[in-house]
């Protein structure tokens, strides 16, 4: 899975999932940065977060999405949904993922709402089970997203048969 994606070859959209203004003190007075976090996707199972830094909120949004498109990953999808329930972990976030019947909807908070609908997932459950600090729920989101497989992927990998998996 850790197949790099040539992000040019797919036709991307991108959407801010927060934006963060920072301040420092220093000898001068404050100094005043602003953090975008941005995530990329093709709504076809492709999907990419970054964050960007800088001075000025339109700077911080580029650099934000050129690290989103340097960071794409595969998400493997069963049909609108995912395949199987998975929990994603990152420092003290946590965000459970289930699939859910066609008709549905996505069912989940708007940060995480935003990477599963550019990542093309239709019908799905999704609940932030400890922090809500954006930056830690987005990252959550993606290792959970990372550690989907099909059935057809777990029985290449063992080198079985898709029944064999399935039983």
């Amino acid at each position: 899975m850790a197949k790099r994606l040539d992000p040019a070859t797919l036709d991307l959209r991108e959407d801010m999932v927060a934006l963060n203004r920072v301040s420092k003190t220093v000898k001068g007075g404050r100094i005043a940065r602003f953090a975008a976090i941005m995530v990329v996707g093709d709504e076809n199972g492709h999907i990419g977060v970054g964050l960007g830094k800088a001075a000025e909120v339109p700077e911080a949004i580029r650099k934000g999405i050129e690290d989103a498109k340097k960071n794409m990953i595969t998400v493997s999808l069963k049909g609108t949904t995912i395949p199987h329930e998975v929990i994603g972990v990152y420092g003290a976030g946590k965000v459970m993922l289930k699939p859910a019947a066609p008709g549905t909807g996505i069912i989940a908070g708007d940060k995480v709402r935003k990477i599963l609908q550019l990542a093309g997932i239709k019908n799905i459950r999704a609940k932030c089970l400890r922090t809500n600090n954006p930056t830690n729920v987005v990252k959550a989101t993606i290792e959970g997203l990372k550690q989907l497989r099909t059935a057809e992927e777990v029985a290449a990998a063992r080198e079985i048969s898709v029944d064999q998996v399935k039983g």
